[in-house]
């Protein structure tokens, strides 16, 4: 072994020092991600980035869902066109914290859940894993419901059955992966685009104003009882945890050059073509405000209709829409919720896969793992829509939107450390400036979350009909929680990593490239 290579070996013991060649198939955790990947040209240009094209439309479909749907309606109905610009600021936010778990798997050819095996002790690895489940199962029910929503909407199915449908047919599309992971990445491009050619169908015969729109959009307002906590379920909602964990995946199913030049254009397409998707997402997300905002404050509504305004949500709004634009603007916003719910329930259960994987290494067969990933989300939906109906399921929505700002720093922290960690990006590592920004934008988003978190539990607490002691004990529960979580996220946040990951193709380019070894980077 040459004096190099000594350094290297040992420098990977300590965790620090000279950068390390890892294999991506080392601890066979890629297999699946490997298994027909599409091949990347050399040449820089439109092929090299319609060859990236994919992975985020699989994950703008987490930032068009039904609960970021349901937040939409309301924010239009209540507050008309004013708060556009936090879904425009939450939008931008979303792409950058985004872009880092692309930048994740490129550079390491690990994804964010593996990453995690890696650096933390059994234990809260465990813990970790736990709580990425329970994300994942509080993400897939707003589309679980959405779907049965829209099933009942179109062809007046009842809920439960619904439900069911909609495990079923998540299974049969999911089938597609057999076939390629291009097969089911243009199946999900057709959904959006049938999800936003519906959207833009509503707005056009709403006709919103737009200078109203643009007003909306840029300058910032939180004028009216109740705005500041619509403004915060729609920022909360669009950095989902389960989405972390499966961008990291999805970008590893390019094969992208092993080389210094390679991955940093793996980076540069994939930022690109997420932010493109996004940008698609958003405009959907606009669409359904301007709808709702523009129905919601005709004067010309209906005393009942304005009755559902004051309380809308997705149940309610094609009702709505079919008594102010017409029968066919009912069957329109069905189509769309369909197709949303569809598509976010396929990549929820696709997240399940890598963070078992990920967290466990556990190996199944993939029709295995997507059952039992299906089955743990499809219960709870199916149990509500069976006992408490339309109303309970509307419930429920609400619940797992606060589960899921709950479980956020869980992902989001390890994702933040390990990108602005010298060891484990090797010259990819974060900007300084762009580490401050992504803290600032995560720790404002763990804020805004905990206290969505927080101020709905108490309102809980208030309307509860339970005794003083009840109530004195869940408050106390409560508060020992919120010290677990305060607890964790801290130890997250300030914890050493340990384990360097970056993989180097040769050390001629370490030395073209002026990255020997890592202590320069660190200096620098």
């Amino acid at each position: 072994m040459n004096s190099l290579e000594t350094e290297k070996s040992d420098g990977a013991a300590r965790g620090i020092g000279k950068y390390q060649k890892i294999s991506p198939l080392s601890d066979g955790s890629k297999d699946d991600l490997a298994v027909n990947q599409v091949s990347v040209p050399q040449a820089r240009g439109w092929k090299k980035l319609m060859a990236y094209v994919g992975p985020g439309f699989l994950v703008a479909i987490a930032y068009m869902d039904p609960g970021n749907f349901e937040s939409d309606l309301q924010a239009g109905a209540q507050f008309k066109y004013e708060l556009l610009w936090v879904l425009l600021l939450a939008t931008v936010s979303g792409a950058l914290i985004q872009s880092l778990a692309a930048n994740l798997g490129v550079v390491t050819e690990k994804h964010l859940a593996q990453h995690c095996r890696l650096e933390y002790p059994p234990k809260v690895n465990l813990v970790l894993w736990f709580l990425a489940e329970i994300a994942i199962v509080a993400s897939d029910i707003p589309e679980v419901i959405g779907t049965a929503y829209a099933l009942n909407m179109l062809f007046g199915l009842q809920l439960w059955i619904g439900v069911v449908l909609t495990g079923l047919s998540t299974l049969l599309f999911l089938a597609l992966q057999q076939y390629g992971i291009r097969k089911l990445e243009i199946f999900i491009s057709i959904l959006v685009f049938t999800i936003a050619s519906c959207f833009f169908v509503e707005m056009f015969n709403a006709r919103p104003s737009p200078v109203e729109l643009m007003k909306g959009l840029f300058i910032p307002r939180l004028s009216g009882n109740g705005a500041a906590g619509i403004a915060i379920s729609l920022f909360g909602a669009m950095v989902m945890p389960h989405n972390l964990f499966l961008h990291s995946a999805l970008v590893l199913t390019r094969s992208t050059p092993p080389t210094m030049e390679g991955i940093r254009d793996g980076c540069r397409y994939n930022l690109i073509e997420c932010c493109f998707a996004l940008l698609v997402s958003f405009a959907i997300n606009l669409a359904v405000v301007a709808v709702s905002g523009a129905v919601c404050s005709d004067s010309q509504l209906s005393v009942a209709d304005a009755d559902r305004c004051s309380n809308l949500d997705l149940n309610r709004a094609s009702f709505l829409l079919k008594h102010v634009l017409g029968s066919w603007s009912g069957v329109l916003f069905g189509i769309a919720l369909l197709a949303s719910g569809q598509s976010s329930t396929i990549t929820g259960t696709f997240a399940g896969q890598y963070v078992m994987q990920g967290f466990l290494e556990l190996r199944f067969e993939q029709w295995i793992r997507n059952l039992l990933t299906r089955c743990v989300a499809i219960v709870p939906s199916l149990v509500v829509a069976l006992l408490g109906g339309s109303s309970g399921a509307g419930q429920l929505i609400i619940i797992s939107s606060m589960i899921l700002s709950f479980e956020l720093p869980f992902a989001l922290i390890p994702l933040l450390k390990f990108t602005s960690n010298p060891g484990k990006m090797g010259p990819h590592v974060n900007h300084r400036k762009v580490t401050i920004l992504t803290w600032v934008i995560g720790s404002s988003i763990i804020l805004v979350n905990l206290f969505y978190l927080a101020s709905n539990f108490i309102k809980w607490l208030q309307r509860s009909r339970l005794r003083r002691l009840h109530i004195a004990l869940l408050g106390i529960a409560g508060f020992l929680a919120l010290l677990a979580y305060a607890l964790l996220a801290a130890y997250l946040a300030l914890r050493k990593d340990n384990e360097g990951t970056y993989r180097l193709s040769s050390s001629v380019e370490e030395e073209q490239d002026g990255f020997v070894d890592k202590e320069s980077v660190v200096a620098n």
